[in-house]
């Protein structure tokens, strides 16, 4: 009975309220119908009224008029009213919604009743807080970044000096791993910060020259036409963000099979990016969570079979900023399906 209300009810606010609204024009209405049956069954007893008169011929007609007109302007006044005092709540939304997609989106305005003022005063002071720790976190990696890569540098000098080249093999084979190391954790914590602007990519064009690179390298990574004779249509996003996310996944699959295919399906609302492997797979209760920050299946944690755990984890960040998703599922012949789902209206 509760679910059923629920879906009856409007789901804006401005509909809820105008719901209560009209609900409580309704009730007095009644309420004053009531009085005015009472009042003719008091003239009734009286001698007033006949008493084979129907109920409903008793009523004035000035009476029903009355309840249909105040309905009409009820209803009409508090749809305007409404829309009127939850504008500045959907402008908040829309704020919040650029904000999670642009740190240097402008500011909320100011302005509507008391408590909307306070709201859009909070909601701009947090923009400015988290704003201000974002660039702060940038200065920080790029400190760390430094610092880190210098003391690798030396290390790497040092180790040319070591005669026995068994040993200073195995030097240089730990410096790459601490080098890919802090670079892929500094590649995610710098994440989406950078100021690239939006800008319409041709995703065939980019799978393309990631394959190729791919290609180059002796792997076996071929692209499919998204449909013959139809080129998919240009998507506005960040090119380094997804040709980041691209490069992971293509970099997992070969990491875990010998085969790789990559493919686009395009549509009027969203553009996916389709990776299969012909791998072992992945155990369907790490599906979800191998996408999280350092989370890897292997037990040997060897960097050479997967990093450090950050690469689809960039890849989910990368799909969450332009607004998508990504989902990993086994295919029924083997091997792992990637699907970077990336929606056209954000």
């Amino acid at each position: 009975m509760r679910l059923m209300l629920a879906k009856l009810l409007p789901r804006s606010l401005s509909g809820r309220m105008t719901l209560i609204l009209v609900l409580g024009l309704l009730a007095a209405q009644f309420a004053s119908l009531l009085l005015h049956l009472q009042e003719r069954a008091a003239m009734l007893a009286a001698g007033h009224v006949h008493p084979g008169m129907p109920a409903l011929d008793a009523l004035p007609l000035r009476f029903i008029w009355h309840v249909s007109l105040t309905l009409a302007a009820v209803i009409i006044v508090s749809l305007i009213a409404v829309r009127w005092a939850t504008k500045p709540l959907q402008q908040m939304a829309s704020a919040a919604t650029a904000f999670a997609h642009d740190l240097d989106a402008p500011a909320l305005p100011v302005s509507g009743p008391t408590e909307v003022r306070r709201a859009a005063e909070a909601f701009n002071f947090m923009q400015q807080r988290l704003r201000q720790l974002v660039v702060e976190r940038g200065r920080a990696l790029a400190a760390v970044s430094h610092d880190l890569r210098t003391p690798l540098t030396r290390m790497r000098l040092r180790a040319e000096l070591v005669d026995d080249p068994v040993l200073q093999s195995k030097l240089n084979a730990d410096i790459d791993a601490m080098q890919g190391m802090v670079n892929s954790v500094l590649a995610y914590l710098r994440g989406l910060e950078d100021a690239e602007p939006i800008q319409p990519i041709n995703m065939e064009a980019l799978l393309s020259s990631i394959v190729e690179d791919e290609q180059a390298l002796g792997r076996q990574v071929n692209l499919s036409e998204a449909a013959p004779g139809r080129a998919a249509a240009p998507y506005a996003g960040k090119l380094s963000v997804l040709k980041r996310a691209v490069t992971n996944l293509i970099d997992n699959a070969v990491a875990h099979g010998q085969n790789v295919a990559v493919r686009i399906e395009d549509s009027a609302t969203a553009l996916r990016v389709l990776i299969e492997d012909d791998g072992p797979g992945i155990p369907a209760g790490d599906l979800v969570r191998v996408t999280e920050p350092f989370v890897r299946l292997d037990a040997s944690r060897s960097l050479d079979t997967g990093g450090v755990g950050l690469g689809l984890a960039i890849v989910r960040d990368a799909a969450a900023y332009h607004g998508g998703t990504v989902v990993l599922e086994n295919r029924d012949s083997g091997g792992l399906r990637a699907i970077l789902e990336l929606p056209r209206a954000r």
